[in-house]
């Protein structure tokens, strides 16, 4: 089989959405749409072990000790604002788009909440313009204008389905924020897309939850997320670079998912 998508044409004049069809090669070649999982992580693949080669070199994932939001001690730090000039963006986009596509998900626009989510938003519009795919952004202000065009939301009307973009989902509560925004838009939240799932349990009130917060946006709020890669690749980057630098971080990484991971 082969994966491609296409807009479809189906709805009123002015309003674009992409839908991402997978395609199975039949005799008489007819196209097949497959049906979306309830839940998208990617096991490892050339894709996640591309990205995570990438945000490595690009020093935008990091080993040491790191404290995260739930005050654990974390032997790696994903920082996805060091994405941080036009090439890395560009190619941090690229792998995105590629997940997309991947997925099978179909969505009518893009939602970036603000802060990080807005330039995601932007650079993964461009990409899939850039390959023949024009799909409508959008994002939130923190705080809403009384003046000008006024309100929150900034971008192409929010309508239809609407694709949440971060880089990260850490306690679910920009997820939670973008969902009331959207609905009261009166449009459709259908799926969350990050750059990486930690795949580790969620913190309440500090105590460790049984799910993580990506399983609490799937299971609770019904959400497919969409990762470019997981915690699990990450191990499986770790493993088989054949760099001893690299490596001498596989143990505590290892320790930090027998400690914190959750299954799946």
């Amino acid at each position: 089989s082969a994966e491609s998508f296409a807009a479809q044409t189906s709805r009123p004049q002015g309003e674009r959405h992409l839908e991402f069809a997978r395609i199975e090669h039949s005799p008489e070649n007819e196209p097949m749409t497959s049906s979306i999982p309830p839940i998208t992580a990617p096991t490892t693949d050339a894709v996640a072990q591309d990205f995570v080669a990438f945000a490595v070199q690009a020093g935008v994932l990091r080993f040491g000790e790191f404290k995260t939001k739930a005050g654990r001690l974390s032997p790696y730090f994903f920082n996805a604002g060091l994405f941080d000039d036009g090439a890395k963006l560009g190619r941090l986009a690229e792998f995105y788009a590629r997940r997309l596509v991947a997925s099978g998900l179909p969505f009518d626009l893009l939602f970036g909440p603000a802060y990080k989510g807005i330039t995601l938003a932007a650079a993964v519009s461009v990409e899939l313009a850039r390959m023949g795919h024009n799909v409508p952004y959008a994002y939130n202000r923190k705080e809403a204008k009384d003046h000008g065009e006024g309100g929150s939301l900034v971008g192409a009307p929010v309508q239809g389905r609407i694709l949440i973009i971060d880089d990260v989902i850490s306690a679910g509560t920009s997820v939670r924020e973008s969902i009331a925004m959207i609905r009261a838009a009166g449009a459709q939240p259908c799926g969350v897309t990050i750059a990486l799932d930690r795949q580790e349990k969620a913190s309440e009130n500090g105590v460790d939850a049984p799910h993580s917060a990506v399983q609490f946006v799937q299971r609770e709020l019904g959400l497919p997320v969409v990762a470019i890669a997981t915690l699990t690749d990450l191990l499986h980057y770790l493993r088989a670079s054949g760099d001893a630098n690299l490596g001498q971080y596989l143990p505590a990484v290892q320790a930090y998912r027998d400690r914190y991971g959750v299954a799946g």
